[in-house]
């Protein structure tokens, strides 16, 4: 499934609906990022290793999502 099946707007010519639709998937991604980081800990995960699996070092995921 594209992108753009779930949201025809991301093909749209109006930048205003494109936009919009762009900020969704960022929603979306940010909402589904938070549930996995918080898998992966109850999973006994460590920060280092949710780190390289978003791709991004282990002390930014650690501020994003440590309590």
């Amino acid at each position: 499934m594209t992108p753009s099946k779930v949201f025809p707007e991301l093909l749209s010519d109006d930048p205003a609906a494109g936009l919009r639709s762009v900020g969704v998937l960022h929603r979306l991604a940010e909402q589904v990022e938070a549930i996995h980081v918080e898998l992966a800990r109850k999973h006994g995960w460590s920060w280092e290793q949710i780190g390289d699996a978003l791709g991004v070092s282990r002390q930014s995921v650690h501020a994003k999502y440590g309590k």
